[in-house]
């Protein structure tokens, strides 16, 4: 099985997509296998409403799970993969898109569009030249476990949120004013807080005009930075992307020589989204210290802390709270200096490093004994692609798009087998 290549010129393109033709979506679409990692509570409720129908929970491996007996998980998830393409549970639609539209927690409607992204054209080890980078620092150590997850799988379900800088929305905005005359694929609420999703099949005629929007978008953004190569970014899911690139480069040199321009593990299913959308909220992602010598790590945040001036970063450790100020001269974000800190903290003493979104969640977990807190701002949306061009790669979980129940839920799936 291999993909038109006619049809995936550009980084971004059409794809074979499939979706479950089981009327109860609800408990077919679940939230990506990153989220909720410190509140296993969260995953126990999802796999309990999930236990007696199809759903995506049987094809992902939580990320909350991966201390448990992940090679038995692993072959349970591609022997389901294997079971729902066998029994018809996924209706295949053959090169198209899927327009979304996800209502947000705050009434916001962020529009995207589902299609696959081309893994030749990506990069996240920081090159300058990829037309498709990583926003973030890439963590390698957390690629081995999700490779094993892909690594044979017959399917991929995306969670990966793809940005483009379309300040002229030319590419997924028109669809919203012609969606009445497209063929509706769903529309539900999602479970556990997920808000409401609505999805429309984009093919023929309105699929070649999308096509003609794409193409104009990737060549206005070259002209625009001078024939830089940077078309994308990933918003969302850069470490799932990563994996998907990983697996291709293993692909590669297993089979030297052989042409793989056109496996469909070449690509990776992602959803765009435009940056320049107004439901676009970045969000900060705190960081919390667990199982630490709380009292030694805040004599040492106060000997660093600068004596006036520079960014501030509150910190808390149950009843004792207080105020980071890191120097941010010369355009260093805050969390850049944070994190450096706590790396070089963490490398000398005892704890574990965890990342929080929402403020809840992290008051929830900051009064745990051994933890310490921090509250992290948020950084500018518009300067994500100049600060890419300028200066590569943010730190690691720099910010979040939206809080975690806005995050994407597994829905669509394709095939990466041939």
């Amino acid at each position: 099985m291999c993909e038109n290549l006619s049809q995936t010129a550009g980084c971004f393109s059409a794809a074979d997509i499939l979706l479950p033709r089981e009327n109860d979506l609800r408990r077919w679409a679940v939230i990506a296998c990153d989220q909720f990692t410190s509140q296993p509570e969260y995953w126990e409720q999802v796999k309990r409403e999930t236990a007696d129908c199809p759903s995506a929970c049987h094809l992902i491996l939580p990320e909350c799970d991966l201390a448990g007996d992940t090679a038995g998980a692993i072959r349970t998830i591609h022997e389901k993969m294997l079971a729902y393409l066998q029994s018809g549970i996924l209706i295949n639609n053959p090169d198209c898109f899927v327009y979304t539209e996800r209502t947000l927690q705050n009434g916001e409607i962020r529009r995207g569009l589902v299609g696959k992204v081309d893994l030749e054209r990506y990069d996240y080890s920081g090159k300058r030249d990829a037309a498709v980078r990583a926003t973030e620092e890439t963590v390698s150590e957390r690629l081995p476990a999700r490779m094993a997850v892909r690594r044979g799988a017959a399917l991929e379900l995306p969670h990966v949120l793809l940005l483009c800088d379309d300040d002229r929305s030319q590419v997924i905005e028109p669809l919203s004013e012609k969606k009445e005359s497209l063929p509706k694929l769903y529309a539900f609420e999602l479970m556990m807080g997920g808000g409401h999703v609505a999805g429309w099949l984009v093919r023929g005629e309105e699929k070649a005009a999308l096509d003609q929007r794409i193409a104009a978008y990737e060549s206005a953004e070259r002209e625009k930075h001078h024939g830089a190569e940077l078309l994308y970014a990933v918003g969302d899911g850069n470490h799932s992307l990563a994996t998907a690139k990983a697996c291709f480069e293993e692909l590669k040199a297993q089979h030297p020589g052989e042409d793989l321009s056109g496996h469909p593990a070449r690509y990776a299913l992602c959803e765009l989204n435009n940056i320049h959308d107004p439901s676009q909220v970045f969000e900060p992602i705190h960081r919390i210290v667990k199982h630490c010598d709380t009292g030694k790590l805040i004599c040492d945040l106060e000997a660093v802390s600068c004596a006036e001036g520079g960014a501030e970063i509150p910190w808390v450790s149950g009843s004792r709270k207080g105020i980071l100020r890191v120097d941010d001269r010369g355009g260093l974000l805050p969390l850049s200096a944070l994190q450096g800190f706590l790396d070089r903290w963490l490398g000398e003493n005892r704890g574990e490093l965890d990342y929080i979104h929402g403020d809840a969640a992290l008051r929830a977990l900051e009064n745990e004994e051994g933890c310490v807190g921090f509250c992290l701002p948020a950084i500018d949306k518009d300067s994500l692609f100049p600060g890419i061009l300028s200066g590569g790669v943010l730190p690691r979980k720099t910010f979040s798009m939206g809080e975690a129940e806005e995050k994407r839920y597994y829905l669509e799936a394709r095939r990466i087998l041939p």
